[in-house]
């Protein structure tokens, strides 16, 4: 499937308007896989394992789009290391789920500042994901400027914990999420769990402060999902190096135990 979509791109390169054909090419793929997930759910599919599938989905377009757009519409067949360009899935769907509409979080990471072939990756593929209709949230930083903002931005830091690797430099994003979990290891942890307490109770505030309602809100609400997302993210800014769990274990990637907060007290 994967060779097939790619073959597909590589032809549009020659249409008269190259960005709409892709646009069309992945726009066929993408309806074609939300089809397939929610038929999942109507056959009784889980909600985590839909998102899972929502973001699995996601990922293959931004890669097939990735592929096509690095090595085919702007190639570098020896790269400099101006050059060198990751795409990283961050906030939500760095966590590897989505729901149906949900934006899709992406930094394209450069080591430093910009040059004129990433730009060109970069707005090609932001031009094509807008054609395709999605809510992209998007960022393009280099190393130190994302390490900068993580330190005073505390908006930025959260969407960092959960940085994960698409696309591209395989070297630059692995040694950025090195810098970045150091740097948030050494950080004192209590401005960031402030900032995250002071959100939850403006969030309250403004979907109710009360645990039951006749119409809850489950996201926003108290005790809802974003309440849970609180508790995962000053979690994580303690011990960003912990596993992310394996889908359906019940347990964390390394196996029983390992990674907990408590190994770390």
């Amino acid at each position: 499937m994967t060779d097939a979509l790619d073959d597909r791109l590589i032809e549009a390169a020659s249409a008269p308007d190259v960005r709409k054909a892709v646009a069309v090419i992945l726009m066929d793929s993408w309806q074609a896989a939300r089809v397939r997930i929610a038929r999942r759910l109507d056959a009784g599919g889980e909600g985590v394992e839909v998102a899972r599938l929502y973001s699995t989905a996601a990922d293959d377009l931004l890669t097939a789009l990735w592929r096509f757009t690095t090595d085919t519409l702007y190639p570098a067949a020896n790269p400099s290391e101006a050059e060198r360009l990751s795409l990283i899935a961050v906030g939500g769907y760095g966590r590897g789920v989505l729901a149906p509409f949900s934006d899709l979080d992406l930094l394209f990471l450069r080591p430093w500042k910009p040059i004129p072939r990433t730009e060109q990756v970069i707005e090609f593929m932001l031009y094509v994901l807008w054609d395709l209709g999605l809510k992209v949230g998007q960022s393009a930083r280099s190393v130190d400027e994302c390490l900068a903002l993580a330190k005073s931005d505390m908006t930025v830091r959260t969407a960092l914990l959960e940085a994960r690797p698409l696309a591209g430099d395989d070297r630059l994003a692995g040694d950025f999420i090195t810098k970045f979990r150091a740097q948030v290891v050494k950080a004192d942890p209590r401005a960031f769990i402030a900032a995250k307490l002071e959100e939850r109770d403006i969030r309250h505030q403004k979907s109710g402060a009360v645990r039951y309602r006749v119409e809850p809100n489950v996201k926003d609400g108290k005790g809802g999902l974003r309440d849970l997302n609180t508790l995962f993210w000053i979690a994580r800014s303690l011990a960003p190096d912990s596993p992310r769990p394996v889908p359906g274990s019940g347990q964390p990637a390394g196996g029983p135990g390992h990674g907990r907060l408590a190994d770390r007290t």
